[in-house]
């Protein structure tokens, strides 16, 4: 009898070539492709990157082209001109073999991630803000990508229900939610809330869309059951923001834009009531650093909430019941849970969508 193992082979190596227009740890989507593309090369696989231009230190086992940088407005011919250059580039230089995955309204690719909700959300809108050149322009690239592409990789589950809303004649390309990967995180160190205080964070830039108001009026009704309750704000200039507070009844800090997550260990919840957030890896990173969440469920990232580690409710709920949902999370008697999703798990996800293309199996 034979008894030799059978040793199952290697899989090959995949050829796979990635467009951005930024290609750097420079913003949501940017850090996505900056991570899952370092993360593919540690694989074994050959990357390559087209790029405007590259806003880091170029990895050295990634090639990287810079097309140069192009004028960001108006937006739509922004996104013209650089699907141009990149469909020139790749006439000029034939990639036999290698998938080419879009971050871009690009008109020559097998593979695109929507990092953000579908343009086509806009449909929603009054005629008379729909009749322009910008909007024609950007309905003609959004549906030229989706048109052309084989697979379409949305970043939530939030996005996956908007394309299947608004584009049902591709829906049969939707694949699966590939959520953003989350570094590891400092643990915060777990204790118990004192009955009258506590520090609520809210973090973002866009402190509109993001719901800054509603965290304002929710933490100002806390502070009359918790008079010694402190909210921090990170994200926007003290003084975009600084008017919400006239009259606020107690402490709270305006910290600015934070490159650092170390505040993360100091706060006892997140709260992130935001009106339109497509994922938001604030709550992810909260979430690995063991911090409660309370969100909306207008945040791609609810969908990775579990009871354990928070609450997600809808915004037209009264706020009473953001207030108890907050309480809640401050009132815990044990930690939460740690949220783990390393890079490398997104990079392995989209290997099995590669796979397909490169065997020819679709």
């Amino acid at each position: 009898m034979d008894c030799t193992l059978l040793v199952k082979p290697a899989a090959e190596p995949l050829k796979l070539l990635h467009v951005v227009r930024r290609y750097g740890p420079v913003g949501g989507m940017e850090r996505y492709v900056w991570e899952v593309t370092r993360e593919l090369a540690a694989l074994g696989h050959e990357v390559v990157v087209i790029c405007e231009r590259c806003h880091g230190e170029k990895p050295q086992n990634i090639i990287v082209y810079e097309l140069g940088e192009i004028a960001a407005r108006p937006r739509w011919l922004a996104l013209l001109r650089f699907g141009a250059r990149v469909a020139r580039w790749l006439q000029d230089h034939p990639h036999s073999g290698f998938v080419v995955h879009s971050n871009e309204r690009l008109s020559a690719h097998d593979v695109t991630t929507f990092h953000g909700p579908p343009f086509a959300t806009v449909r929603d809108k009054p005629w008379w803000k729909k009749i322009s050149l910008r909007i024609a322009m950007q309905f003609y690239l959004e549906r030229r990508e989706l048109l052309v592409t084989r697979f379409i990789v949305p970043n939530s589950i939030l996005i996956q229900k908007q394309l299947a809303q608004y584009y049902p004649e591709y829906a049969h390309k939707l694949t699966a939610p590939i959520v953003p990967g989350v570094a590891a995180m400092p643990q915060r160190t777990w204790h118990t809330v004192a009955d009258d205080g506590g520090i609520i964070c809210f973090v973002g830039r866009e402190w509109q869309r993001k719901g800054l108001p509603l965290a304002v009026e929710i933490v100002a009704q806390l502070r009359k059951e918790r008079p010694n309750l402190e909210f921090w704000v990170v994200g926007p200039q003290a003084e975009e923001v600084q008017h919400l507070f006239v009259d606020w009844p107690g402490s709270y800090r305006l910290l600015g834009w934070r490159s650092d997550t170390t505040y993360l260990q100091q706060i006892d919840v997140l709260l992130h009531p935001a009106k339109a957030e497509p994922y938001g890896m604030v709550i992810s990173e909260a979430m690995a650093a063991r911090v409660p969440v309370v969100v909306s469920t207008a945040c791609g990232a609810a969908a990775q909430v579990s009871a354990e580690a928070g609450e997600v409710l809808a915004l037209d709920v009264p706020v009473k019941e953001w207030m108890d949902a907050v309480t809640r999370q401050l009132n815990r008697t044990e930690p939460a849970p740690a949220f783990v999703r390393g890079w490398e798990m997104v990079a392995h996800e989209y290997e099995t969508i590669y796979r397909q293309i490169s065997q020819g199996s679709v």
